[in-house]
């Protein structure tokens, strides 16, 4: 499954600063299935629509998260760095949230997640949903509001075409350019 490909009025690769915020407008509604599983569970247990969202949730935390992750760190970061040395710290701070925080917590959720998709759990902790669901959201809020501004600032635009080459080819995806 491409997290990028086949969703009326998404950006396309030759506007990859577009494709990083239409996947954070993702990764939020998927954090909106996980917070309405968390509260349907009680009351239904992993039912057909418990099991059906937790399924959802793994596709894309497993799939599309990770390209996600790769397009930033590989892609973006490096030459946004070699612009703007001042962009550092911001830097450095989203990756420790790849390599950390977002990490740890999917350790903890997956499993969990795995087994209410296979109808053997009825529960999530509460204090896990939020972690997750609070991690992401000042996360996204960074990248949204000083990454890619910063981005869109500085890089050239034989820069941020390079990105979405490196975008398509990270998900198999021929993308000539304009």
């Amino acid at each position: 499954m491409n997290d990028l490909i086949g969703e009326p009025g998404a950006p396309s690769f030759d506007d990859p600063l577009g494709m990083l915020r239409a996947c954070h407008g993702r990764i939020e509604r998927q954090l909106g299935t996980l917070r309405r599983l968390a509260a349907h569970l009680p009351g239904h247990g992993a039912d057909r629509d418990a099991q059906a969202a937790a399924r959802a949730i793994l596709r894309y935390f497993d799939d599309a998260a990770p390209n996600h992750h790769a397009d930033e760190e590989a892609s973006v970061f490096p030459r946004l760095l070699a612009r703007a040395p001042s962009a550092r710290e911001t830097i450095a701070a989203l990756e420790r949230d790849h390599h950390g925080a977002f990490e740890a917590n999917w350790r903890r959720l997956r499993p969990l997640l795995a087994a209410i998709a296979a109808g053997s759990r009825e529960t999530l902790p509460p204090a896990l949903v939020r972690e997750v669901c609070d991690a992401y959201a000042a996360h996204i809020a960074l990248e949204n509001d000083r990454l890619i501004p910063l981005c869109a600032e500085t890089l050239t635009p034989a820069e941020l075409a390079a990105i979405g080459a490196e975008m398509a080819a990270r998900r198999g995806v021929p993308w000539p350019g304009k």
